[in-house]
């Protein structure tokens, strides 16, 4: 009997060792079903926790990082949870004008992660060109995404 539990300790331990980290992933507003007082129209995007033990608690925040006329600017989003667990919906705050990217973090527990996510000129997000991070986006990341949209980054 002992034999036994140590075996499904053992494989309890290592398949917590070989499980994927926290992350997040986008998707098309139609990913997420829609939250009550939320209309589809204000849907900029969708994003889900993967690899969270706890799916439930998973929180997410965001902003959008942008230049409009030559300027910088920044502007909190609206992240409401969608109807299933562990997925939201990321309002479409930022203006039509200018170039934009969003920044979004996830916690589950300890864990973080996060997503720079590319705003194209038609207003939707550029999903080839989203960058994902297990840990925080830096400031650094973020400028060099918008850089790179606005054509002064490589």
């Amino acid at each position: 009997m002992e034999m036994v539990r140590l075996a499904a300790f053992a494989l309890t331990l290592l398949s917590c060792a070989w499980g994927a980290d926290f992350s997040l992933a986008i998707g098309n507003p139609v990913a997420v079903a829609r939250p009550n007082g939320v209309v589809k129209k204000d849907i900029g995007f969708a994003v889900r926790g993967e690899n969270c033990a706890d799916i439930a608690k998973i929180q997410v925040t965001g902003t959008a990082e942008g230049v409009v006329d030559g300027a910088r600017r920044s502007v909190p989003l609206r992240v409401v949870a969608g109807q299933a667990a562990g997925t939201f919906a990321i309002s479409h705050d930022w203006p039509q004008e200018g170039m934009w990217v969003v920044n979004l973090t996830g916690h589950c527990g300890n864990a973080t992660a996060s997503a720079v996510v590319p705003i194209g000129p038609n207003g939707f997000f550029l999903r080839e060109s989203s960058k994902f991070f297990p840990r925080a986006a830096t400031a650094a990341e973020v400028e060099l995404a918008l850089k790179t949209l606005t054509g002064g980054g490589k």
